[in-house]
C-alpha cells in the first residue's frame, strides 16, 4: 500500500511516521517552498488523547525524548485586569502537557522525505481504484490513498467536498513569543488566565521544557536534530470581532493597546521577537457533508478546523493520524472499509471538537472599547 499525504503539519507528519512504523509506504508533499518557510514555533497543550496518539505513531525508541522535551501545563484560569488584579474566573484550573510546535515538527520530520514546493492542484480517481495526485511544479504521483492534511485552505477538500468551506468568525488575534526570564516568571498568576483590557484580551502561556530540546536529542536520540530553543512565554492578544491592527506592525499594535498596563506586561511585549509576531484570523471548518468512502480522505484542519480557544486543534489532528493509521493496519486488505471506518469516527469527534472550541470562544473575545 502507498499513501500520499498533502501537508507537512503535525497531523500529516504524525500519520507518515505511524505508517512508516507499520511498513506502509508514505510520501509527504508540502506546498511551502521550504520546511522552515513559515515560523511554527508556538506553544500548544496536549491533552491525554493527543499525547497518546503522538506516542502511538512515534517509534518507541523516541518516547523518552518526547517525554524530555515537553513541559507541564497548569494555571488558575483567572480573569485579571491590566494591573494583574483578579476580577473573575474562567472556570476550573486545567493541567496537561505543553509542547512546542516547532520542536514536535522537527521530531516528526526525522527520517521522512518531504517534497516541498509541491502544491497540489487536483487529483483523479483512476479506473483501478487508485488516485493520481497532480502538483503545480512536479510530476503527478499515483497512490492507493491520498490524505488531505493541508489545513484550513485544503486543496484536497476543495475537490472532495467543495461545499465544505471555512467560516471566518471575524475574530483576529496577534500572537508572539518572548524568552522566559526571571522577570517574566513573576507573571505566574497570569499564565493560563485572561487579562481583560479596553476592547482587547491578552492570554499568556509558559513553555518550560523539562530538558532543552537540542540537549535532550543529543543525549537520548542522536539521529534526531531538534532546534536550540529555550523556555519562553507565548502571548496572544485577541481583538474584538473584525478588529484590525491598522498600519502598525503586530507588535506595535499590541503596545498601542496596552498603555497604562502593568510594566511587566508591557516589557513582555517590548522584548518579544518582532519577526515571530503575526496577525492571525480565527476560521473554522465544520465536518458536515459526508462523501462516499474512496481512495481520498481528509485529516486535521482540512476537515475540522477549530478555534484555538478550545485547545483541541492539534490534539484532534494527532488523534486523526493515529486513528487512520490503526484503521489502515487493521483493514485486512479492504482500503474502502478502513477509510469508511476512520471517517465515521472522525466526523463524530471532529464535529464535537469544533462545537467545543466555538462554545469557548465568547469567554475570550473582548467587547469593543466603549
Amino acid at each position: 500500500m502507498r499513501v500520499s499525504i498533502a501537508g507537512a503539519g503535525l497531523g500529516g507528519l504524525c500519520l507518515a511516521q505511524g505508517l512508516r512504523q507499520a511498513g506502509i509506504e508514505a510520501d509527504v508533499h508540502e506546498r511551502d517552498p521550504a520546511i522552515t518557510a513559515r515560523f511554527q514555533g508556538y506553544r500548544l497543550v496536549l491533552n491525554p488523547a493527543g499525547l497518546a496518539a503522538l506516542r502511538g505513531c512515534l517509534p518507541p525508541r523516541w518516547h523518552p525524548l518526547l517525554d524530555a522535551v515537553v513541559g507541564d501545563a497548569y494555571g488558575e484560569r483567572l480573569v485579571l485586569d491590566p494591573r494583574l488584579n483578579k476580577i473573575g474566573e474562567l472556570g476550573p484550573g486545567r493541567t496537561g502537557t505543553v509542547a512546542d510546535r516547532q520542536v514536535l515538527r522537527h521530531l516528526l520530520l526525522t527520517g521522512l522525505t518531504v517534497r516541498t514546493g509541491a502544491a497540489l492542484t487536483s487529483y483523479d480517481v483512476l479506473d483501478d481504484g487508485r488516485v493520481e495526485a497532480h502538483f503545480a511544479e512536479s510530476d503527478p504521483l499515483v497512490a492507493d490513498l491520498l490524505v488531505g492534511a493541508d489545513g484550513v485552505g485544503s486543496a484536497v477538500r476543495a475537490v472532495l467536498s467543495p461545499r465544505t468551506t471555512p467560516t471566518d468568525t471575524g475574530v483576529r488575534f496577534v500572537i508572539g513569543r518572548t524568552p522566559l526570564t526571571e522577570q517574566f516568571a513573576g507573571l505566574e498568576r497570569a499564565f493560563g488566565s485572561k487579562i481583560a483590557g479596553a476592547g482587547v484580551s491578552l492570554l499568556l502561556g509558559a513553555m518550560r521544557f523539562r530538558t532543552p530540546p537540542k540537549e535532550a536529542a543529543e543525549a537520548l536520540a542522536p539521529e534526531v536534530t531538534l532546534p536550540d530553543v529555550r523556555d519562553y512565554v507565548r502571548w496572544a492578544m485577541i481583538l474584538p470581532p473584525d478588529g484590525s491592527v491598522g498600519a502598525a506592525t503586530p507588535q506595535e499594535a499590541v503596545l498601542a493597546r496596552t498603555e497604562g498596563w502593568h510594566p511587566d506586561l508591557r516589557a513582555l511585549i517590548e522584548q518579544s521577537d518582532p519577526d515571530n509576531s503575526t496577525l492571525l484570523s480565527i476560521r473554522v471548518v465544520e465536518p458536515r457533508e459526508r462523501w462516499a468512502p474512496g481512495p481520498v480522505t481528509l485529516l486535521g484542519d482540512a476537515i475540522h478546523a477549530t478555534s484555538p480557544t478550545g485547545g483541541n486543534g492539534a490534539n484532534t489532528a494527532l488523534r486523526d493520524a493515529d486513528l487512520l493509521r490503526r484503521c489502515l493496519i487493521e483493514s485486512r486488505g479492504s482500503l474502502l472499509d478502513a477509510v469508511g471506518d476512520y471517517e465515521r469516527q472522525m466526523f463524530e469527534y471532529g464535529a464535537e471538537a469544533v462545537r467545543h472550541s466555538l462554545g469557548a470562544l465568547p469567554d475570550f473575545v473582548p467587547q469593543p472599547a466603549g
